[in-house]
């Protein structure tokens, strides 16, 4: 856009305004007892899911959420709460690492430069965040404490009669390793060779990394482990209190997965092994015509046939390339082999083959499933495939036909069970196998122990050393554990990670050595709303002052509002509840959840309805759109897509349409001058508002208010522009209702909105302050009532006028009206009146000839 088209000078003020903003440090939130805390001040704390700061920095789709939370954060202040909106950087991670490998920098500068680009960013746009409260989960200050955490979890257990965390002191067992909240353990994993790591199963895509599309295969390793299992049905019940979406916390239930049902034994024949199989429809046991072993189950080597070997063989090789999301892909065509074994079905006392397939995962269940193709989609798809036996044991209660039901119904075909309900069914089966010594009643969960270690340099090292083959702690003043630097960041090819070149300083001792694995990426996410609490306390991870105060009130979560992608609704946010509970349960913090209320924004497409990437070439960089258009007009048009958690794509004519919006605000107030210089207008004067001035205020000041507190940002924009047409072309527009109108405007578009209250407060001296520092505009209900209407004046049938009635008005009142409107009387003149028809409050229909 050029220079002297620009509608308003934006690019004069918004750099001015943040530059005071941050010299006067306005959005600093003092912890108690800090000089300028008010105690008298409810709090709120409103929190982004803080950025990995990639090399290639925002686009667009980014602060969308950073907005949203601005426009809350701004909106609190106004209504009086002591505000704490901070911002910091999820920093460790594969890319800088990857980045380290390829140039020999150290990541350190990576991140460094990286943050330094996306603070720059985030400052153009406006967010008010305090940035005294700035932290980085690669800063040592703060990983000593991530590692502390860590320590207090190695040190503790799940006492399941406490059912809470407890210092492993308390334990009375002989070896405490053996239930430790962190241990270690040998554990299948998705082993990278190319990237030296392990890799999360979300970080695997066909069998390939996600960051670099190197091959990926399972194997056996050393891990550290986290027991998150040992919470699960806290995970569950407590998730009710939370404000969240259902949608994710469906998503929450459904990862962890819990079913009622039975194990069931079968035999192996000619063999004293046991198969061991849970199942949640025992109801079926009578319908079972096969078997089906995950391959890494420890039983296939003791039965294999030396026949079917080498198929078997191959096939496990087949699947090791395979990430366990790609084994369970419900979609995908069934493929298996048959082991040449067979086992005893309990029920039926037949023999019934046994095979191995992928879709059977080794950490879920028992890792053996009974094939019921009757009765069950994925075990008929296999069945089909491999031309084995079906029998019908459910009637259905309707019309739906019996083989392929998957519903609840009436047992057939089965003996002990027949002619129950399936309800009644599973208990009877149930208890009949628990007499019988071949069964029992069960309750699995598909959550799985938390894989905690990565064989990677840019991490959290951990603070344990190896002695004779055993693991221990180390002191707390030993933290933080820092990576020493290294040569080369390359890995080693052996499956050891990077450290373990640091040869000086994996030697702890004569004796001991250094852990030379370290943390995922989440470690450092798993807490860090805590340490905004207090960022720069070196002696507690957060004081006890600051985390009773900022995560206070009379809800389970700490955290008033929590807002970030949808793509977090499972892992960081099941993982940093894991990590609340320990630390409440250990008593270090005051409440049990970590987020009160959670918000997921949509993702922003680009112009061409597809996901913003560097190969579609269709990433919008805001900096491009601020140097255009301004940085309020880029956070309105942020808001005013759409709602805030629908996906929608971007239109660089959207973000015109509302610098048009934000021009003709600044011309309600400013006009230009001969000199082509802007001044304040004449138009704004200290009168009273008209009945219809006052009316559209007060009813923006609603509208506006309501809408934020639901999050309905883009209703909120248009009835402000709402208010802007019914203000253009006024002669005088009331100082009252302008500065009620850039209040309501500041959380949306902070800057325009301080310009023009300073100039306004130039004038008119009565109230001087900033406009960060007025309290927010409140209406008046008895000015929002309708108290007259518009009536439609025809003469026989056709429409001749319209005019104003009090809502209160007789049918003799509106008659009378009526006759004497100068238009009416115009056609009506030397003519024979016959009737007059009243339609209250809306017509009146004169009959004349």
């Amino acid at each position: 856009m050029d220079e002297r088209r620009k509608p308003y000078p934006f690019d004069q003020f918004e750099p001015k305004w943040q530059a005071i903003w941050e010299e006067q440090q306005l959005f600093h939130a003092p912890n108690p007892a800090e000089k300028g805390f008010d105690p008298s001040k409810s709090k709120f704390y409103v929190l982004d899911m803080f950025p990995y700061p990639s090399g290639a920095g925002l686009h667009v789709g980014h602060p969308e959420g950073y907005t949203a939370t601005d426009i809350i954060a701004r909106y609190k202040r106004m209504r009086g709460f002591n505000v704490l909106h901070p911002m910091g950087w999820d920093a460790f991670g594969l890319p800088a690492e990857q980045y380290a490998i390829k140039s020999g920098q150290h990541p350190a500068i990576t991140t460094r430069e990286n943050v330094a680009s996306f603070k720059n960013q985030l400052k153009r746009i406006g967010f008010s965040y305090d940035w005294q409260r700035e932290i980085n989960t690669t800063d040592p200050r703060y990983y000593k404490w991530t590692q502390w955490i860590f320590l207090q979890i190695y040190n503790s257990w799940f006492n399941p009669a406490t059912n809470k965390a407890e210092p492993i002191s308390t334990y009375s067992g002989k070896n405490p390793d053996e239930v430790r909240l962190a241990y270690v353990a040998d554990v299948p994993v998705n082993w990278c060779p190319e990237l030296g790591t392990v890799l999360a199963n979300e970080e695997v895509v066909d069998g390939k990394s996600e960051i670099g599309g190197f091959p990926v295969v399972r194997r056996p390793m050393r891990q550290w482990m986290l027991r998150i299992t040992a919470y699960t049905e806290r995970l569950l019940t407590e998730l009710n209190a939370l404000d969240w979406p259902e949608g994710v916390k469906l998503l929450q239930r459904n990862w962890i997965g819990k079913s009622e049902g039975a194990e069931i034994d079968f035999k192996i024949d000619k063999s004293d092994q046991k198969i061991r199989v849970f199942t949640t429809r025992p109801d079926t046991l009578y319908g079972g015509t096969f078997l089906v072993l995950a391959p890494e189950h420890s039983l296939v080597d003791l039965i294999v046939t030396e026949e079917q070997w080498p198929a078997l063989r191959e096939y496990r090789e087949r699947t090791a390339r395979k990430s366990d999301l790609e084994r369970a892909d419900l979609s995908k065509d069934k493929t298996g082999v048959f082991t040449g074994a067979y086992a005893i079905n309990p029920a039926t006392d037949q023999r019934i083959p046994i095979w191995i397939a992928d879709y059977v995962l080794i950490g879920y269940g028992t890792g053996a499933i009974g094939g019921v193709p009757a009765h069950d989609e994925r075990d008929l798809e296999f069945a089909r495939k491999f031309d084995l036996p079906t029998v019908t044991v459910v009637q259905p209660i309707g019309d739906e036909p019996a083989f392929g039901f998957t519903g609840e119904g009436i047992a057939i075909n089965s003996p002990v069970i027949n002619g129950l309900t399936s309800a009644e069914a599973k208990k009877k089966i149930t208890a009949w196998l628990e007499e019988r010594g071949q069964g029992k009643r069960s309750i699995n969960y598909k959550l799985r122990d938390w894989l905690f270690s990565r064989q990677r340099y840019w991490g959290e090292p951990f603070p344990i050393i190896w002695e004779d083959g055993n693991h221990h702690s180390l002191g707390e003043d030993e933290l933080p554990v820092v990576p020493p630097p290294l040569e080369d960041y390359k890995p080693t090819g052996t499956g050891e990670p990077p450290l373990f070149k640091a040869k000086d300083w994996i030697r702890y001792s004569e004796k001991a050595t250094r852990e030379t694995n370290v943390m995922p990426q989440w470690a450092g996410s798993c807490w860090y709303y805590l340490r905004f609490c207090d960022p720069n306390n070196d002696q507690r991870f957060v004081g006890e002052q600051a985390e009773r105060y900022w995560m206070g009130g009379e809800k389970p979560g700490g955290v008033d509002l929590y807002v970030g992608g949808i793509e977090h609704a499972v892992l960081h946010l099941l993982y940093a509840r894991f990590w609340q509970k320990v630390l409440f349960d250990l008593g270090y913090v005051s409440k049990p959840e970590p987020f009160q209320r959670l918000v997921n924004q949509g993702i922003i497409l680009g112009e061409d309805n597809q996901k913003m990437s560097k190969s579609r070439g269709n990433i919008v960089n805001p900096d491009d759109v601020i140097d255009q258009y301004g940085a309020d007009a880029f956070r309105c048009y942020e808001m005013f897509m759409g709602p805030l958690e629908q996906m929608k794509p971007w239109s660089m004519r959207g973000v015109e349409g509302v610098s048009r919006f934000l021009a003709r605000v600044w011309r309600l107030c400013m006009r230009e001058n001969q000199s082509d210089d802007w001044e304040l207008s004449g138009k704004i004067k200290q009168i009273d508002a008209d009945k219809a001035q006052q009316k559209i205020t007060h009813a923006t000041i609603k509208k506006v208010t309501e809408d934020i507190e639901s999050f309905s940002f883009n209703t909120a924009i248009s009835q402000m522009m709402i208010f802007v047409n019914a203000f253009t072309g006024a002669e005088a527009i009331p100082l009252s209702s302008m500065r009620s109108f850039l209040a309501l405007l500041s959380p949306f578009a902070p800057h325009i909105a301080s310009e023009l209250w300073e100039k306004l407060s130039a004038k008119f001296t009565d109230a001087r302050s900033d406009i960060t520092e007025q309290p927010w505009p409140t209406y008046d209900e008895r000015l929002l009532v309708e108290d007259e209407v518009e009536v439609v004046l025809q003469i026989n049938g056709k429409l001749r006028d319209r005019m104003k009635m009090s809502i209160s008005a007789t049918d003799e009142e509106m008659k009378t009206a009526a006759l004497l409107t100068p238009t009416i009387q115009d056609r009506i003149a030397g003519k024979t009146l016959r009737k007059v028809i009243v339609v209250p409050k809306k017509l009146v229909n004169i009959v004349v000839d």
